[in-house]
């Protein structure tokens, strides 16, 4: 388990931690102390080897290391590629080697992932340079720290601060924060400050600036060809800027540039004019001086095995990154120190720099690496919540025509998407159909596609290409450039293009004239595509500007802003003040009820703020099934119905002045104006103090002697005046309908108390009905349902849905004589065709939340107001406290005595309700929760009241308010 500590630091923006730079001496004295006693006492072996840093590979043959570790007396080592603990094991075993202790170095620009398995891959720095709040990229600068500390390694060499102004450059591309000078020293500083509060030295690399080039110094010298004036204004401007600020280190390129270096050919990383004339005395800086890889052809044909390392120190770097031949150069430089070529001061300049770097990261106190929890610490939860964070200030709109984005009104959009790219999409559309149903739609064909587009009326592209590297391939096809026209061509749709890719794709697509929205989310990580699925139905805001010039017509800057819909996320508990430690126990509750035969399957959802930060779907849907339950899975919610579809009509009507609290039944069915019931009121018969009876079993009457259901009310085939579908093969006589609301008229009122009825929401459902001349089900579902994007909720979900993806609730010996399995489980609702206002509606984890979410948000949700916030507060309130009930209007709330429906530890703002089959749902405005537990304990008979009795329900919203992380 992650330590709250840490969890909490993370929560807090890392405010305590960013800003503190352990690197910064505050004992200098030690220091020097350390520092000079520790040189005095080296050989000139010792000395010279202490300029060398060697790469390993820990996947590869380190044989001989050790041995040069130990004769030669290197300054350090750079690991590239392998695994975290080979890394750590093989860094402990050299440091126990090394006489002086050994500065470890890594390329870890967007974390330990750039060179090892197993270790996290942090967005990318095009990626961050889309990110608007600094804070942010510190934060990834501080976590990427945070794990190279963790496993030995003292200086990664980033930030790059080159400024990528040629979308060509082979090297560099992703690896730039942008083309924006200001934007990249920004981004570069901020990433500086929050690695280097880890412990870490920083690197600005590649110096003077390798961004505006198509020739990559790994193969070749590229040439940069830009007047003084030039490079001043631009490519040094971020390091002129970082080195203000105390940068630690600074890597020189292999780059020609004539304007810096007289000598025709000449790298800038041999160069004595560049180093040591611009770098030390022009921009001040006295940090260490580091080569770029010496071992790269553009740098290697500068003299002999050895010279190249000795012309390099005597231009003024100070460490020799990664020699060709080791043995060659260290004597080559003996030798010059010998001949005097390199001076003692010379020498000492740079070998005490180095020690004292050594010193700042610890090294005068070296401790091995600790192995264990070595992967669990390197991928950790705070990890994601830095990287998500990362993400959604990244995303970005650079074109929204007709405010396309975020996506509303989804009762009128039918909604397809189409891949491009050869990379995974799977996130990306199992996110988008959490808001709306969307439907992939594929083809060989253009025409093929084009004509099964024909039927929908939003098209969303997404073009996903691989997130393995910055390097690898991100352009469209050929074909794909000219399938996107088609299809942008086909106007009876409105078009969203999603990239998931590098920045520069965008550049190849010859115009955007029919292309509604396009949205740029750099990189195509599961992360990355749940958020911009998000972003585009408004759950979240857009934020992001481009960091390069991605087309003509979106340059560098470009970024539409785009406020939230307020719709449901979905992210990690930690993000909205939860444990996810915590959390967990609401697997072992709900394995508990699974293990104790409550019900064979069941859904949890947790949200907080505004977020999914917890849903799980467990068990099968009957104890014999084959499959598991799945989040799509739909569960009939018996009396949340009551919630969900019944009271939000009313309160329509309410807001309509088509219905009062104080309105009688009389005044709702005049044909209850003889009979003892006609006083009651909507107050009180929806807070339960109406004097109704609990329920009426309507169905018993049905029943022959045999107590079957009797020829004289039902058929086995649908035939005039008989076709109330109750069942399979199982049809009411239409006429018992009225039968029903005349037993209602005869009930008797009972005696002055709080009793829960399942009877008043008959009554409202033949009043909404009679009033807008209409089925509940169907005004339910247009009102509500389609608006809010509950795709999953319905009555009689199998006119819908497949029978596969319905919850069996019950095998019912008493009634029906059958599996019920997509027919509703309560038998009233059942002769009402499926439709009641007490119960009948079926629907997933998902869903429900989405209807509760609005509650708590006071009638708003996704760009619509369903409620003013005044009638949310008017059913959500208890009237008869004072006699000892509990209710709202409606909702159910908290208890009043010591038992009741909540774990007793929810706020009394706090609303929900419960239902027979197993469901359960409760909001608390106070703690911004909505929590769901959908089941089916019914099944395979109702006799089970294992759950019910267990308090397994609020044993796991009791578990939800311990998680809360204070």
């Amino acid at each position: 388990m992650r330590p709250y500590l840490l969890i909490l630091i993370t929560l807090i923006g890392l405010n305590k931690v960013l800003g503190q730079n352990p690197l910064v001496a505050t004992d200098t004295l030690s220091q020097s102390k350390w520092v000079n006693e520790l040189y005095d006492n080296m050989t000139l072996e010792e000395k010279i080897g202490q300029l060398f840093m060697v790469s390993i590979s820990s996947n590869q043959n380190t044989e001989g290391i050790k041995d040069l570790i130990r004769e030669h007396h290197i300054g350090g080592v750079i690991f590239s590629k392998g695994g975290p603990v080979r890394q750590a094991n093989l860094t402990n075993a050299y440091q126990e080697v090394s006489k002086i202790p050994l500065l470890v170095g890594m390329d870890a620009e967007w974390g330990l992932s750039m060179r090892l398995d197993s270790t996290y891959a942090f967005p990318w720095n095009m990626t961050l340079g889309a990110i608007s709040d600094n804070s942010v990229i510190e934060k990834v600068g501080h976590r990427i720290g945070l794990h190279a500390k963790r496993l030995g390694v003292h200086i990664n060499f980033a930030p790059d601060i080159d400024i990528n102004t040629n979308p060509k450059n082979p090297i560099i591309g992703n690896r730039s924060f942008g083309e924006n000078r200001e934007v990249v020293a920004e981004k570069g500083l901020a990433f500086m400050k929050g690695m280097e509060s880890a412990g870490v030295l920083s690197s600005g690399k590649h110096f003077p600036g390798h961004g505006d080039t198509a020739v990559d110094s790994h193969h070749d010298l590229p040439i940069i060809p830009f007047s003084r004036e030039r490079l001043d204004s631009l490519e040094m401007y971020p390091f002129r800027k970082l080195i203000n600020e105390g940068l630690s280190s600074v890597m020189v390129a292999h780059l020609e540039v004539p304007s810096l270096e007289l000598q025709k050919g000449l790298p800038s990383s041999l160069s004595e004019q560049i180093i040591s004339g611009v770098l030390k005395e022009e921009l001040g800086f006295k940090g260490l001086i580091f080569t770029d890889a010496l071992n790269m052809k553009g740098v290697t044909s500068f003299g002999v095995e050895g010279e190249v390392e000795l012309k390099a120190f005597i231009a003024g770097n100070d460490m020799l990154l990664m020699p060709k031949d080791i043995l060659k150069a260290k004597q080559k430089l003996v030798e010059a120190y010998t001949k005097g070529r390199i001076s003692e001061n010379r020498l000492s300049f740079s070998v005490k720099k180095i020690l004292m770097a050594k010193y700042k990261v610890g090294l005068h106190d070296y401790n091995p690496i600790a192995l264990e929890n070595l992967i669990d610490d390197l991928n950790a939860t705070e990890d994601d919540l830095v990287y998500e964070e990362a993400i959604e200030n990244a995303i970005t709109i650079v074109k929204n025509r007709f405010d396309l984005l975020g996506i509303k009104n989804l009762q009128n959009k039918k909604i397809a998407y189409v891949k491009f790219g050869d990379s995974s999409n799977d996130a990306f559309i199992k996110t988008l159909n959490k808001y709306a149903a969307v439907t992939q739609v594929n083809g060989d064909d253009i025409e093929t596609i084009k004509n099964r587009l024909s039927e929908y009326n939003l098209v969303i592209i997404g073009h996903h290409t691989s997130n393995e590297s910055p390097w690898k391939a991100f352009e469209f096809s050929k074909q794909e450039l000219s399938w996107l026209q088609e299809i942008a061509n086909l106007r009876t749709s409105n078009l969203v293009l999603c990239t998931f890719a590098k920045t520069y794709a965008l550049a190849s697509i010859a115009t955007f004239q029919n292309i509604d929205a396009v949205v740029v989310a750099y990189q195509n990580s599961d992360i990355a595509q749940q958020k911009t699925a998000e972003m585009l139905f408004g759950a979240l805001p857009a934020l992001g500007k481009l960091p390069v010039t991605a087309h003509s017509e979106f340059p560098s800057g470009t970024g539409i802003l785009l406020k939230p819909l307020k719709r449901l996320g979905y992210s990690l508990p930690e993000r909205v003040g939860l444990s996810s430690s915590g959390l967990a126990q609401i697997d072992l509750l709900v394995q508990n009820g699974l293990d104790s035969l409550m019900f064979p399957g069941a859904q949890v959802l947790v949200a907080r703020k505004g977020k999914v930060v917890y849903s799980k779907s467990f068990g099968k849907p009957t104890y014999d099934s084959d499959n598991e339950v799945t989040d799509d899975d739909m569960y009939d919610l018996a009396s949340v119905t009551k919630i969900l579809a019944t009271l939000p009509m009313v309160m329509k009507m309410e807001e309509e002045g088509k219905i009062a609290l104080n309105d009688t039944f009389e005044e709702l069915v005049p044909g209850y104006s003889d009979t003892e019931i006609k006083s009651v009121t909507v107050l009180k018969a929806l807070s339960h103090y109406g004097r109704l009876p609990a329920w009426i079993p309507f169905y018993v009457q049905t029943l022959d002697k045999n107590r079957k259901p009797s020829r004289e009310f039902y058929r086995n085939v649908p035939s005039p005046g008989f076709s109330v579908k109750v069942a399979d093969n199982l049809y009411l006589t239409d006429a018992y309908n009225d039968s029903i609301y005349n037993r209602i008229g005869r009930q008797d009122l009972k005696s002055n108390r709080y009793r829960y009825s399942d009877v008043p929401y008959f009554v409202m459902k033949k009043y909404i009905e009679d009033t807008y001349n209409q089925r509940l089900d169907i005004l339910a579902d247009d009102f509500l349902y389609k608006k809010i994007g509950a795709n999953f909720t319905s009555y009689n979900p199998l006119e819908k849905f497949s029978k596969n993806s319905i919850i069996p609730s019950e095998e019912d010996q008493y009634y029906r004589y059958q599996t019920v399995h997509g027919y509703v489980h309560d038998m009233g609702a059942a002769m009402q065709g499926g439709v009641g206002g007490h119960a009948g509606l079926f629907s997933n984890a998902n869903d429900v939340a989405k209807i509760m979410q609005m509650y708590l948000q006071n009638g708003y949700y996704g760009g619509t107001e369903f409620f003013e916030s005044r009638t949310v507060k008017k059913f959500n309130t208890c009237y008869f406290c004072d006699k000892h009930v509990r209710r709202g209007v409606g909702f159910d709330k908290p208890q009043l005595e010591k038992s009741g429906p909540t774990c007793g530890c929810v706020s009394r703002k706090s609303f929900g309700h419960s239902g027979f089959t197993g469901t359960y749902t409760w909001a608390d405005p106070d703690e911004e929760i909505v929590y769901v537990f959908l089941s089916n304990r019914t099944y395979p008979t109702a006799s089970n009241t294992l759950l019910v009795k267990s308090g397994l329900r609020t044993r796991i919203q009791q578990a939800i308010y311990d998680s809360i992380l204070n």
